[in-house]
């Protein structure tokens, strides 16, 4: 079984939660995209954890962990939250973690680039983490990045790193006014961050393809959700990397695989960090009273997330972007707080009702949401186990976004707990 778990809206909808709910039925979990922009909030038994980079698997001590090969990794970060899982008594050796040769190194001057972009742009800026995602995307396909591979020929390096240096302080130095950077501290760097995994890095994409050989299942986490999609989202304001469930066996190194299954995360409303239009978006006290209990602040920058009801234009697109076979709705228990629940049922562009997700970010700066309401419940869902136990007013929500994002709803949370959750089929 190859299942891809995918965000369906604009990220932050709560994947590292399923992941780590429904990786217990899998062998094997592996990042496939991305970096360390974006955070996965998993609470178990365990406590509460943080994972920017790590796939959210990696809590299960009898799950191999793979962080791919359409990865891009910084190497000070690894080592920062690898060292508080083990602070939280998590065991993770290489037998429980591999890191793909293929993947890419963030460097320090990618995130200098980075933040100092952002502040080029003041009032027109994108919203970046300031992670260097972009930069060190840009360098991987200029086919001028580092790869983890690299890191088991050190002796090698010193000539590239120098060329590399040489060339981004044109940028840095000569464009930013910035003062250069040193390859020799580059060299140190990569030396000190990343010596510590020459022995989880390997040929993931034979190892994994020996693995699908052998019939084991294997889950494909996404970072970031449809809308952030470097092809399919609300460019520019996107990430650098393609977060869609097709892709997952490219950036996995499995392309010769097709997909059984793809499930798409969906919160019951909608919340959004960064820049860029969010046409369901609420203001003011509004926004505060949902924004506060759903608690929504980004796990990897700690930002204030924007919030809006349940934005059902843009999750219908986002359910058939990624082919979605089933949905899993998260935070439902957070709709508790409403009389009647604001949902965004279309929108308003030049004056005309639209259902369906413009493309260009022309149209969706104009867009203006329509909002109807259902009834709310009213009352604590949290220790519901079975759809019978859900007040009918929250059956009635389920299955009113179930028919409007054309796509079966499986899995339902009602709180924050691995085990607070509900099937519904």
């Amino acid at each position: 079984m190859l299942t891809a778990i995918v965000g369906t809206n604009w990220g932050d909808e709560g994947k590292g939660r399923m992941v780590d709910l429904l990786s217990g039925k899998y062998d094997i979990v592996m990042r496939y995209q991305g970096g360390n922009n974006a955070g996965h909030t998993v609470v178990n038994e365990r406590g509460k954890f943080i994972l920017n980079l790590l796939p959210s698997g990696i809590l299960r001590t009898e799950t191999v962990n793979i962080m791919g090969p359409g990865m891009v990794i910084d190497l000070e970060h690894l080592c920062n939250e690898v060292q508080k899982l083990r602070d939280g008594g998590i065991d993770i050796s290489p037998e429980h973690l591999k890191i793909s040769s293929r993947a890419t190194i963030c460097m320090p001057y990618h995130k200098l680039l980075d933040g100092l972009e952002e502040d080029r742009l003041g009032d027109k800026k994108f919203g970046s983490t300031r992670r260097g995602i972009s930069p060190v995307y840009s360098d991987k396909y200029m086919k001028k990045a580092l790869r983890m591979g690299d890191l088991l020929h050190m002796d090698t390096l010193a000539g590239r790193m120098k060329d590399l240096c040489e060339w981004k302080n044109l940028t840095i130095e000569r464009g930013y006014g910035h003062e250069p950077v040193d390859y020799r501290e580059m060299l140190n760097w990569l030396e000190k961050y990343g010596g510590p995994w020459r022995e989880y890095i390997c040929d993931t994409s034979e190892y994994l393809d020996k693995a699908v050989v052998e019939d084991k299942s294997v889950m494909f986490e996404a970072q970031l959700g449809a809308l952030r999609d470097i092809d399919f989202g609300i460019y520019p304001y996107t990430s650098a990397s393609s977060t869609i469930a097709a892709y997952a066996p490219v950036g996995a190194g499995v392309p010769q695989y097709t997909l059984d299954e793809s499930i798409g995360i969906m919160k019951a409303y909608s919340s959004c960090v960064g820049e860029g239009p969010f046409t369901c978006e609420m203001f003011g006290e509004e926004a505060e009273k949902l924004r506060e209990a759903g608690g929504e602040y980004g796990a990897a920058t700690g930002r204030p997330r924007r919030v809006g009801g349940f934005d059902v234009v843009a999750s219908r697109y986002g359910a058939r972007i990624q082919g979605c076979t089933s949905i899993a709705l998260t935070k439902l228990d957070v709709l508790s707080i409403y009389d009647k629940i604001p949902i965004c049922v279309a929108y308003e562009l030049d004056g005309e009702r639209i259902d369906f997700f413009p493309s260009g970010i022309v149209e969706l700066e104009k867009a203006k949401p329509v909002y109807e309401y259902l009834p709310g419940w009213g009352c604590d869902i949290s220790r519901c186990k079975k759809p019978e136990d859900l007040p009918v007013q929250a059956v009635d929500y389920i299955r009113y976004i179930e028919k409007a994002v054309r796509c079966p709803i499986k899995y339902v949370s009602v709180g924050p707990e691995r085990d607070e959750y509900l099937e519904m089929f």
